[in-house]
């Protein structure tokens, strides 16, 4: 594969546009990420645009000081965090994203992780939730890069599958049966995983929860000084 190829699939622009932004701006669903395999996996806007659940709150809840929400989509944990006084900024590659969030009444700017953020080094808090460990498609590689945004000592809560996966794919976005974005690389981690490229990247694990449903698998990790 070619350098420019590996850029194209591994980047930001399946998701700064097309269906998925429409999806985000309407508050509905119909989006799945596919592979050639058949392996598929819903995306879960409705909830994404909705206020913050149960499972976001305990997010919430466990989030200290300054927080950066990687990934932030349409803003519901940027909104709940900022309601209870954090300091807290949502990044999003998606433009129509970062103007949800704006709308409700947080702090986002279009960014993605790999770029040099504000407040690089200082946050005390960054969320990987909604799938987001999968962004770039090597979670190892992201886990070490959110541990130059965080401080020393930081804290990073990440949401993981709620199986035991370890998977790298290369995916398009899918409206219903419909090729809707080019390929692009994406991962999957369930906890045990991403625990061990925790460990490999410079953080130490403090928690590990699930929700009540089963449904919603969490890690807490602090960064090594």
């Amino acid at each position: 594969m070619s350098a420019a190829a590996s850029k194209w699939i591994s980047g930001p622009e399946p998701w700064r546009r097309g269906p998925y932004a429409k999806a985000i701006s309407a508050a509905r669903g119909g989006l799945t990420l596919r592979d050639a395999e058949g392996w598929c996996l819903a995306l879960d806007i409705r909830r994404w645009c909705a206020q913050a659940d149960a499972a976001d709150r305990g997010v919430v809840d466990r989030s200290v000081g300054r927080v950066l929400d990687i990934g932030c989509g349409a803003g519901r944990l940027v909104e709940e965090l900022a309601r209870r006084g954090h300091q807290v900024l949502g990044i999003d590659v998606c433009p129509t994203a970062v103007i949800s969030t704006v709308c409700r009444g947080g702090r986002a700017a279009s960014r993605s992780v790999f770029e040099p953020l504000p407040g690089e080094g200082f946050w005390d808090t960054a969320l990987l939730v909604d799938g987001n460990i999968g962004i770039g498609g090597d979670p190892r590689r992201l886990l070490h890069r959110v541990r130059d945004v965080v401080r020393d000592r930081g804290l990073l809560i990440v949401e993981t599958s709620p199986t035991d996966v370890d998977e790298r794919r290369r995916v398009r976005i899918h409206a219903g049966q419909t090729v809707a974005s080019p390929v692009f690389a994406w991962a999957t981690v369930g906890t045990r995983s991403l625990v061990r490229y925790g460990r490999m990247a410079g953080w130490k694990t403090v928690e590990e929860w699930v929700v009540p449903s089963g449904e919603r698998h969490f890690v807490a990790l602090r960064a090594l000084a």
